[in-house]
């Protein structure tokens, strides 16, 4: 059978691979892993959590850049190309790269059978996995920054030792997997941790099972609030932590207060791997000032005001609010909004109800997308008046409806769903 030609074409096969499009546990991938040449050789930082994960990601990548290091970056979804999951130097995998690790995956798999003599299967996620270890391997690094796809303990980024662990936050998601409590869900993103080993927690009040695991393994726990932390100063900050002070810190790049959260994580990671990896304080700088995430509070530029975020549960919502609450008067904010129908949208809905005026909603494709329908029955349940939604066929079009009607001083908001914030991107890079 001959393989696929292009990234679209593989990325195709990937879906038809595995039964299940999200399949949890390591077996299956630590025994492709076996038969494949990825040697990771430097120090690592795998980071999970709820909320936080790709903006603690994107900070940790540009500091370490900006001080001189060679770094691996995995992050999960993309936005708008695959090729964004995989960066090393700062620079997307191109698709040559992408197509010879898919290749060396294949070849590995292929040469991987279960114990019923039949070929391992591997989800979409899993293959990826793999094929960017594959990538960094010959690259010659010196840091990997790895983000969990869901959850910890099970997840394909786990099957990798971390040097340094990260927990950004534990908040109710994907309970399908992971269990529907704090303590559950605490106790799968904890499996990062490593017998022995660092671990960063960025939640301020993290599940008990988070600090049980900690203990039980002997990680060494550096938590916000007690081990590390920042004071806001306004038109600065200040960061303590394990390696000292630091003053008159420039707010990163990334939009909202509660980056300084992340920031600080950030800069605790760096403490704990000073030994290794040192970076001057120009280098951490300049890194918090030229990070860039697309879709994490992004203000894009001109009028109306057109804010995109991809926060899909509760927790990350309620931030969101609470940033559209710290920004300047507009007279009316829209949101343009989609979310999968696993998620709470009820508890989505209600932290966002008391910022926006209108809503415009659409179905998001694909068997997981909830329909426009149940959406405009879930947001009349949380209290929002018939008369202010409107339903489109699709996000690209609830956008420019949006956009059409939006005077000049007004707002839009975009969220609910990484899907949703790609698709009105696509339409502003048009």
């Amino acid at each position: 059978m001959s393989r696929p030609a292009t990234v679209d074409a593989w990325l195709a096969y990937l879906e038809t691979l595995h039964p299940k499009s999200i399949a949890m546990g390591l077996e299956r991938v630590r025994a492709v892993l076996a038969n494949l040449d990825a040697p990771v050789t430097c120090p690592v930082v795998t980071v999970a959590g709820t909320n936080g994960k790709g903006s603690t990601c994107a900070m940790l990548d540009s500091v370490l850049r900006c001080a001189g290091y060679a770094v691996g970056l995995y992050t999960s979804p993309h936005l708008l190309r695959y090729n964004e999951r995989v960066r090393i130097r700062g620079r997307e995998a191109r698709d040559a790269e992408l197509l010879a690790a898919f290749n060396a995956v294949e070849d590995a798999r292929l040469a991987t059978k279960g114990r019923d003599g039949v070929f391992t299967l591997l989800t979409y996620f899993e293959f990826g996995t793999l094929a960017a270890l594959w990538l960094f391997g010959r690259a010659e690094l010196d840091a990997l920054v790895l983000e969990v796809g869901l959850g910890g303990r099970l997840d394909a980024v786990n099957v990798v030792d971390a040097t340094v662990a990260v927990l950004t936050s534990v908040a109710i998601d994907h309970t399908d997997y992971l269990g529907p409590t704090r303590e559950e869900i605490g106790r799968e993103k904890a499996g990062v941790f490593r017998a022995g080993r660092l671990a960063v927690c960025a939640d301020p009040s993290p599940p008990a099972s988070v600090i049980a695991r900690a203990e039980e393994i002997d990680a060494k726990l550096f938590r916000i609030g007690r081990d590390y932390g920042f004071v806001n100063e306004r038109s600065q900050w200040q960061y303590w932590g394990p390696g000292g002070k630091r003053f008159g810190l420039p707010f990163p790049a990334l939009r909202g207060a509660y980056q300084l959260n992340n920031a600080a994580t950030v800069l605790a990671v760096i403490d704990l791997l000073w030994d290794t990896l040192p970076v001057s304080g120009g280098a951490l700088r300049e890194g918090l000032l030229t990070v860039d995430l697309p879709g994490r509070f992004q203000v894009l530029p001109g009028r109306p005001t057109v804010v995109l975020d991809v926060a899909h549960n509760p927790h990350a919502a309620s931030v969101l609010a609470d940033e559209l609450g710290a920004m300047g008067y507009h007279p009316q904010t829209i949101a343009v909004f989609g979310m999968f129908a696993d998620k709470d949208m009820a508890g989505v809905a209600a932290a966002m109800t008391s910022r926006v005026d209108r809503w415009f909603i659409a179905s998001l494709s694909g068997p997981r997308g909830a329909s426009a329908d149940v959406m405009r029955d879930t947001l009349i349940a949380a209290g929002v008046d018939a008369s202010a939604l409107r339903v489109f066929p699709d996000i690209a079009s609830a956008f420019v409806a949006a956009r059409d009607i939006a005077g000049e001083t007004d707002r839009i908001v975009v969220f609910g769903s990484f899907l949703t914030v790609a698709a009105v991107l696509a339409v502003t890079r048009r």
